[in-house]
């Protein structure tokens, strides 16, 4: 039969044209026009075979189309195929593929590939790290459409990396992307806002953004909205809502708001005084390496507690955290821990050593 009407025949039946719509059929017919060299076909076989329609999913059949589309010069396969490598979809993954299938789909027009390209270039993967490139890819990228472009073109305007840095372009590119809904760009065009920075300072402007990014779930922006509240910048003083906003950043992993919720139910603030609650997001925040949470965990170890051999061991270790972060309170309270001997052997040599290393801090 005529290749060409197998592949017809293949997207009538796909999309319910000229009769009902049946996707074994469809199917049928794609693998038929496929077989016989329309390269169309083989790119939508692949697709068929990765999303399972009109036949079981199979992704070492995806890869093996997306694969033939593209050495035939499928566009649109090039970039798939390029996906494939990247998150090893029936194949291995390998970074230097799909480096090269991007390049190849980005100088042929796809837009997805183009953004991807500039990714590549900008992490250095599958490819020397260039961040000119970078920037020429991701700007090609948003002239075709691609709106996340245009968040990273404000960071790489914002950082100087592979362009000169420019505030005011940073910031321009930033509220572009917002306004687009990149919720990324929502928290850094408010920081731009609150710092001044490419624009003119704005509390109220700052606290909008805050507010959009942090209801579009960026933990940053939900522990920025928190200050806000707290401190009535922007907006009224609210110790609730500041609370609220708190809780849900630390919720996400926030250790800084891990660090301000447990304060707020250690002192009551916007929320019932709760001691073993403060205790836990306290230790939680010490877990995410929050220094002050260390050096807050020790107190409530011998302040809230007995003072057992265990507490005091516990305490320690949180010391020594902290030191080790660099805290200077905390190399004086290690250096005390090793000349009194609490929490670990007395050892002299150690004291005067973070006795040292305290006093060069300071």
């Amino acid at each position: 039969g005529d290749k060409e009407a197998m592949f017809i025949l293949a997207i009538c039946y796909g999309g319910g044209k000229g009769t009902e719509l049946n996707f074994k059929k469809a199917f049928y017919w794609y693998q038929k026009a496929a077989e016989n060299g329309v390269k169309e076909a083989m790119f939508s076989l692949a697709t068929c075979y990765l999303n399972g329609v009109g036949i079981e999913r199979d992704l070492e059949k995806t890869f093996y189309w997306y694969q033939k589309a593209a050495e035939n010069d499928v566009k649109e396969a090039m970039f798939y195929l390029a996906m494939c490598y990247r998150n090893g979809v029936g194949i291995e993954r390998n970074l230097e593929k799909t480096f090269y299938w991007c390049q190849k789909a980005a100088n042929n027009g796809v837009r997805e590939a183009m953004f991807y390209l500039a990714m590549c270039y900008r992490n250095g993967a599958g490819t020397d790290r260039n961040l000119e490139e970078s920037f020429t890819w991701y700007q090609k990228a948003e002239k075709k459409g691609i709106k996340e472009a245009k968040y990273y073109i404000a960071l790489c305007y914002g950082n100087g990396e592979g362009t000169r840095k420019n505030l005011k372009k940073a910031f321009e590119w930033y509220q572009e992307a917002a306004e687009n809904d990149i919720k990324e760009a929502m928290y850094y065009l408010a920081t731009c806002y609150i710092k001044g920075e490419g624009t003119q300072k704005n509390l109220e402007k700052a606290f909008y953004w805050y507010q959009k990014a942090a209801e579009n779930g960026v933990k940053e922006a939900m522990y920025s909205l928190a200050i806000c509240y707290e401190n009535g910048e922007g907006t009224e003083k609210n110790l609730e809502k500041a609370f609220y906003w708190y809780q849900k950043a630390a919720e996400n992993g926030h250790a800084n708001a891990m660090f301000n919720l447990a304060n707020s139910y250690k002192n009551g603030k916007g929320t019932e005084k709760n001691l073993e609650k403060a205790f836990y997001w306290y230790q939680k925040a010490a877990e995410n390496g929050n220094e002050l949470a260390m050096l807050n965990l020790v107190d409530y170890y011998h302040n809230y507690g007995v003072e057992t051999e265990r507490d005091l061991e516990k305490s320690f270790n949180w010391i020594q955290n902290a030191a080790e972060k660099g805290n200077e309170e905390a190399m004086f309270n290690l250096a005390i821990c090793y000349e009194n001997g609490k929490g670990i052997d007395k050892n002299l040599e150690k004291a005067f050593h973070w006795y040292q290393k305290a006093a060069e801090k300071g």
